[in-house]
């Protein structure tokens, strides 16, 4: 995970782009999770929402650590 990203002629730290991709992600959840009334089962909506965007960072950030360097370049 330590590395850089190419961005449109910016350097991104591999770990702030994770982290952004997991939010973003974690944003649908939530909605789906509101939408099916899914927190009424869990005792701490809070605690849940933080384990819930770590388990998702961390999927993002091993997902991008198996990609090939050349394939992170994102340019016109």
């Amino acid at each position: 995970m330590i590395g850089e990203i190419h961005i449109l002629g910016l350097y991104a730290p591999t770990a702030l782009v994770s982290a952004l991709a997991a939010g973003l992600l974690m944003l649908g959840a939530r909605q789906a999770l509101l939408r099916f009334s899914a927190y009424r089962w869990v005792w701490h909506p809070g605690l849940f929402d933080l384990a819930l965007y770590l388990v998702l960072w961390t999927a993002v950030a091993a997902g991008l650590d198996h990609l090939h360097p050349h394939s992170l370049v994102l340019s016109w």
